[in-house]
């Protein structure tokens, strides 16, 4: 227990080495924030095209792009996307590394969202389609207005399930040397050359975040239920 209780003093309350991981904190959350608004945003401009193509067989140079950047981004690690964007694509450039991060997370969910949005897109019959054609309205308006609010309501969960995804994937910034959660335990480690409590803490965090936010998606997975008996 002593052994413990020295091996704490060391690691978080000496020179205040606590602050690596609430700074660390800060900024994987800020990371996570940014790239989960960039990835919906892109992710759902990406479903619509590729929905709209394979319903109208419109938008064919849009789609084709699209589908580049489905294959590219999903076939290749998140790792090296993270590197290409910062010393291939932001190479010359003096830019923030926090922003760079942000990009490439955010760009990189962008592809699994648009996937898990046109799913649900697709699963939607074409009456709907259909019928709102016949009450009027034009392939744009039936789409935001009928079919996307049904599709949304299908995918809430995935969606919400794609966030915690990208929390973990953040873990791995502190290769374009930003000091987000695990590089913050990492330059503890590397000062008290002690990795058990720093990097146990460091995983014991993320948990803590992973079993909220899942017990959120929970939460939204028994109220959308609820409400489809209703």
């Amino acid at each position: 227990m002593d052994e413990l209780i020295a091996s704490f003093r060391q690691n978080f309350i000496e020179q205040d080495r606590w602050k690596y991981l609430t700074n660390g904190l800060k900024t994987t959350l800020i990371i996570t924030f940014f790239a989960v608004l960039i990835g919906f945003v892109l992710g759902f401009i990406v479903a619509v095209i590729r929905s709209t193509h394979d319903k109208t067989g419109k938008l064919k140079i849009a789609n084709l792009i699209c589908k580049i950047y489905l294959t590219v981004i999903r076939g290749t690690p998140m790792v090296v996307q993270l590197l290409i964007t910062y010393f291939v694509i932001f190479g010359s450039v003096n830019i923030d590394k926090i922003f760079v991060a942000v990009m490439a997370f955010g760009i990189n969910s962008g592809a699994y969202v648009a996937e898990i949005v046109r799913s649900g897109i697709m699963s939607i019959d074409n009456g709907q389609l259909e019928a709102g054609r016949s009450l009027g309205l034009n392939y744009r308006q039936t789409m935001f207005y009928i079919i996307m609010p049904q599709a949304l309501k299908t995918v809430l969960p995935a969606l919400a399930n794609e966030c915690i995804v990208l929390l973990k994937e953040t873990s791995v910034a502190g290769y374009i040397a930003v000091q987000d959660l695990t590089k913050g335990g990492d330059i503890i480690r590397s000062q008290t050359y002690s990795a058990f409590m720093p990097l146990i803490t460091v995983a014991v965090i993320y948990l803590m975040m992973v079993m909220i936010l899942s017990n959120l998606v929970s939460r939204l997975e028994r109220r959308l239920a609820k409400n489809d008996r209703h």
